[in-house]
């Protein structure tokens, strides 16, 4: 079916696409804005999946930074692009902003679940398993309850893992996956450091 420039522009704005792939996005769905949207944002995230994946080195990138109204909060981070000319794009660097505030108000305290000392692990891991022995669960349901309390914890303290405190419907992995496709280049969220009045008394 043809598709006209006003539904290919309106499109655009959703998902800022480029115009081709909006045109065979609403194309392939007779013209449905929302279901093309949806195809273009999985798009998105499979390909944003697939440069992540290759490994390329990101040396390059900005020092995003948030400071709260009250001055009494703030956050810097590291996050690394592959070149200079994509550091310097407002995408990206609103991207490196929007992570600063993120950490800002979601606190993480690690980047990735690999970060999370072993001990930790271990020890909360005891904690869950003595909590479901304790409220009767025999030890192969006590597992499974584990299990799933352990990347509840996880979803808390690792930033990667929680969900975007700009949209809930999708998580940091998925913010920079999405990000990734749109830039065309691999990108790491490095060291963080969040400070605030009253933290280190």
């Amino acid at each position: 079916m043809a598709v006209s420039a006003k539904e290919v522009k309106a499109l655009r704005e959703i998902t800022g696409a480029g115009p081709l792939d909006c045109k065979k996005a609403l194309e392939q769905h007779n013209g449905d804005i929302d279901a093309a949207a949806e195809f273009l944002r999985e798009k998105a995230l499979k390909d944003g999946i697939k440069l992540q994946g290759k490994g390329r080195s990101a040396n390059e990138g900005v020092i995003g930074n948030y400071v709260h109204f009250d001055q009494r909060l703030a956050v810097i981070v590291e996050v690394n692009c592959e070149t200079d000319f994509v550091a310097a794009t407002d995408q990206f660097k609103s991207f490196a902003k929007d992570i600063a505030m993120h950490i800002a108000n979601m606190n993480p305290q690690y980047v990735k679940r690999e970060d999370v000392p072993d001990e930790q692990v271990t020890s909360e891991t005891a904690l869950q398993m003595q909590r479901a022995l304790e409220e009767g669960k025999p030890e192969h349901i006590a597992e499974k309850i584990v299990a799933g309390r352990m990347n509840k914890w996880y979803e808390e303290i690792v930033l990667m893992e929680q969900a975007f405190i700009k949209d809930d419907d999708k998580t940091i992995t998925q913010y920079l996956q999405e990000t990734v496709a749109e830039v065309g280049e691999t990108i790491n969220i490095g060291r963080f450091q969040r400070l605030a009045i009253g933290d280190g008394a």
